[in-house]
């Protein structure tokens, strides 16, 4: 493992040290996508096309709900303890952010070992629960047994990820996910069809290139090279070092959990109006979207260590300007992709399958599920930036909102009020867009302000 350049948080222009934060994160970000959608792009171009392709794609993107619940616990560990520490190294606490990174690290081992289990008896309910019927329940089923026993592999290298990033060493947390990626490419085919296992190939490629991962983020967080090191002494859990943690980590806790909620929803309603095809689409809705926002998740990742080490820091103006960049790239690509998404949605539908029946019906059902896509960046770097703050309370708030309070309930009452229906549910996600971004811009404008002139305050005298 190479010497890595410690990077300076306080000092520098916040445009260029955002970039060379941003970069790798979001090559980590795009790449770690790869671990199920080449999964899905290898399964969709299986043997013939028309018939097990199509069943066996759709039976690993009822999986995806779960695999999302299994990324949310590690997201409840990192986004809620990396911002932690990075503002206690701030503050000059490296020892304190150590802490707070070994608490964190047994969560997650404890998280593991839960899950692992849940899933493995409870599968086939779960499975059918989010949209598998009986044509597609044995797919499922056989990805999801496998996958599930790589739980631990796949908590520690997302969750632990996160506190490399965090210290600014976005270049080995790019080299994570990037080793783990290449290995599950190679893997996937050779399993797949080479060993003629087929959706099961698929399952074991990807835990197994986990596992790699895992003990690439372990060597590192234990070896030299790393600010915070992984101790025994710092690995037994403390209320008061986990429940801020935790605090924090609710709001991308919900928002990756209820995926599966969400995806439940869809899925339910969309078999009932347009049948497996539908479920398919948006399988290849979810694939291209989840493909398409990791720059931006990539890029809020990125600017997570300056916003919270400036904070810490009470240097309120990098605080300022690390936001305003982050604010103008967000909405310069969330633009962009809306523009490319409305010309060409059969070029992304055709990434994941060939079958001409669902390539056409994940074309308009895209350019639907998308509408809003051009204002998210308003949603995501607001959003992202009340989490580096360390304000729970509203980064909870707009979790639950977009989510729960309005997608959901759209996703039933839409269809009352069109004649399709299925393009009734398919429009819930850009009409939740909008109103999320509309009261995200609104509350975050008032908050912001008063955050800020809390940290240029003079301190209270003792």
């Amino acid at each position: 493992m190479t010497r890595q350049k410690t990077i300076d948080l306080g000092h520098g222009p916040v445009g260029r040290l955002l970039f060379s934060l941003a970069l790798p994160t979001i090559t980590s970000q795009i790449v770690n996508m790869l671990y199920n959608l080449v999964d899905r792009v290898y399964i969709g171009h299986m043997q013939p096309v028309d018939s097990v392709g199509k069943l066996a794609l759709t039976g690993v993107g009822v999986c995806l709900p779960i695999i999302m619940v299994i990324s949310a616990f590690a997201a409840l560990l990192a986004l809620g303890g990396a911002p932690r520490a990075s503002i206690q190294e701030g503050r000059g606490d490296s020892r304190g952010a150590e802490q707070i990174m070994g608490n964190c690290f047994t969560l997650l081992v404890a998280a593991s070992l839960v899950l692992t289990v849940a899933f493995l008896f409870f599968a086939r309910p779960l499975l059918l629960t989010f949209g598998a019927s009986e044509n597609t329940i044995g797919y499922a089923m056989e990805y999801m047994q496998i996958y599930a026993l790589g739980t631990l592999f796949v908590e520690v290298t997302l969750g632990m990820n996160g506190f490399i990033t965090a210290q600014g060493f976005t270049t080995v947390g790019m080299q994570t996910v990037l080793i783990g990626a290449v290995l599950n490419t190679i893997l996937d085919p050779l399993f797949i069809f080479g060993l003629h296992m087929g959706v099961r190939g698929a399952a074991l490629a990807t835990i197994l290139s986990q596992a790699v991962s895992a003990a690439w983020v372990l060597r590192f967080l234990s070896g030299k090279q790393t600010k915070w090191r992984l101790r025994r002494e710092s690995l037994r859990p403390r209320a008061k070092v986990v429940a801020p943690c935790l605090a924090l980590g609710l709001a991308p806790f919900i928002m990756q959990s209820t995926e599966s909620l969400i995806a439940a929803c869809f899925n339910a309603s969309l078999l009932r109006y347009g049948g497996d095809i539908a479920v398919g689409a948006m399988t290849v809705l979810t694939s291209i979207m989840q493909f398409a926002m990791m720059p931006l998740h990539g890029l809020t990742q990125g600017a997570q260590p300056i916003i919270s080490y400036n904070y810490g820091a009470r240097s309120a103006q990098r605080v300022r300007d690390a936001f305003s960049c982050l604010l103008r790239v967000c909405v310069v690509y969330s633009l962009g992709l809306w523009v490319l998404v409305q010309l060409f949605p059969r070029v992304f539908a055709l990434i994941f399958n060939s079958n001409a029946e669902l390539v056409d019906y994940a074309a308009w059902a895209l350019r639907v599920y998308m509408g809003a896509t051009g204002i998210f960046g308003i949603q995501i770097a607001c959003q992202q930036t009340f989490i580096a703050l360390g304000n729970a309370k509203a980064s909870l708030f707009l979790a639950v909102l977009r989510k729960i309070i309005l997608l959901i309930p759209l996703i039933y009452i839409l269809p009352h009020f069109f004649a399709s229906k299925a393009f009734a549910v398919f429009l819930a996600e850009p009409v939740a867009d909008f109103l999320a971004v509309c009261t995200t811009a609104i509350l975050f404008a008032r908050q912001f302000k008063k955050s800020m002139a809390e940290l240029e305050a003079p301190p209270a005298e003792a």
